[in-house]
């Protein structure tokens, strides 16, 4: 048996998993990136194998299964691991990728929410037992979830009343704590990026100014909630050895 890795889908190649990879790193744990959201049969690590899945963003609809066959996989696979107690997370589509195969439904939120903007605490949980009752993060996204049945609801914003929540070894950010200055930049370096940004009012130099202005306190929320999950994955992965 090869050892034990977290697979991480990623469907654009500048919605990267940055931090998250960061602190699998840190804690050695082995990690494949695939992307496969155009495949109807890709080919994909043995599930026994696999110690934990990381969903990441793209620009797609979470049930866009005719344009983008790999969702309907990557939904299935997310619930498999969820039935068996592996450790998933999802970030912004990734999130609405779990949050429907748990049987939630998608719609479109009532207007974009990009750039930093507070999100509410509502329950504090393991992941989020540092967080304060209101934080600044980075919102990115059009399209929103409802909460799925016996799942725990985390945090929610004004706008997005399901922001992150919990279902038994799941984890779903609608938001993006992954993103570090660098990948700051590589989005930016997005002309579609950039183009939902200016069509939300926001700017690259605000965006910018936002980041230097919220990061310092979000980093180690982000290191609380990623290094978390890769324990998770770690532990995971020696009950598989």
């Amino acid at each position: 048996m090869t050892r034990p890795q977290v697979l991480i889908l990623q469907h654009v190649p500048w919605e990267k998993p940055g931090r998250i990879q960061t602190y699998l790193d840190e804690l050695g744990m082995p990690s494949q990136v695939l992307t496969i959201v155009d495949k109807k049969k890709p080919d994909l690590p043995d599930f026994d194998e696999i110690a934990g899945v990381v969903i990441m963003g793209g620009p797609m609809g979470a049930t866009d299964y005719d344009k983008y066959p790999g969702l309907k996989v990557e939904t299935k696979l997310a619930k498999a691991a969820i039935s068996v107690g592996k450790p998933v997370l999802g970030v912004c589509l990734g999130h609405q990728i779990i949050a429907t195969a748990l049987g939630a439904k998608l719609s479109r939120g009532e207007a974009p929410e990009i750039g930093f903007g507070p999100l509410k605490r509502v329950d504090k949980d393991d992941y989020f037992s540092m967080w304060d009752k209101q934080v600044d993060v980075l919102h990115w996204h059009n399209d929103v979830v409802g909460l799925p049945a016996d799942s725990r609801l985390l945090a929610r914003s004004v706008t997005t009343k399901v922001q992150a929540f919990r279902f038994g070894t799941a984890l779903g950010l609608q938001f993006h704590l992954e993103v570090s200055a660098p990948l700051l930049e590589e989005w930016l370096d997005e002309p579609s990026m950039v183009k939902d940004l200016k069509a939300a009012g926001g700017s690259k130099s605000q965006l910018r100014e936002d980041f230097a202005q919220y990061d310092p306190q979000i980093l180690p929320l982000a290191e609380q909630v990623f290094s978390g999950f890769a324990a998770r994955c770690n532990t995971y992965a020696q009950t598989l050895a």
